[in-house]
């Protein structure tokens, strides 16, 4: 497996850089060799930020810790994505047909054979008059949602806005 480091607003020291390779080829053994594994480094104000994506196949294994340490940040990173792996792994071991995950040699603790696909529990209908984007942030701040889908009265379609982690808006336009 190939690990990529890069840093945003940090300078990515060779302490940094050594630590995720360290923490990150504990995933070597799940995949093979041509796999790469990219980290990004931020540093917002005072939130260290790490994010891990794994693309493979199609499939895309993705963690983001924010802590006020990087390294904690990196540590509580792998917890995750070795989670994801745990709770995904039929659902994987499905999708791969050729051998990019090998899950011999992962332990799973039998509770996690138990678990129920996720399922819808709710469906929720409403009415959709055309708006401006600003009128929908408008609106889903009212809600106090983090995203809200509307009738976009510019372009005639479907839209969603939805808060992001940073505190900024994003805008959701769909594309056929």
């Amino acid at each position: 497996m190939r690990i990529r480091v890069s840093g945003k607003n940090i300078e990515v020291t060779n302490a940094l850089k050594e630590r995720v390779e360290k923490k990150l080829s504990k995933f070597e053994k799940y995949f093979n060799p041509d796999t790469e594994a990219n980290a990004t480094l931020t540093v917002e104000k005072n939130r260290h930020i790490i994010e891990v994506t794994i693309p493979f196949n199609g499939i895309i294994l993705r963690g983001e810790e924010a802590t006020e340490d990087m390294y904690s940040s990196i540590d509580n990173v792998v917890e995750k994505l070795e989670s994801q792996i745990a709770k995904y792994r039929t659902k994987l071991e499905r999708k791969i047909k050729d051998g990019s995950v090998r899950f011999e040699n992962f332990s799973f603790n039998q509770e996690d054979d138990d678990d129920e696909e996720p399922k819808i529990v709710k469906t929720k209908r409403f009415a959709m008059k055309p708006m401006p984007v600003e009128e929908a942030v408008l609106q889903m701040e009212l809600l106090g949602h983090s995203f809200f889908m509307f009738h976009n009265a510019e372009s005639d379609e479907v839209n969603v806005v939805y808060k992001r982690k940073d505190g900024d808006y994003g805008l959701i336009e769909p594309e056929f």
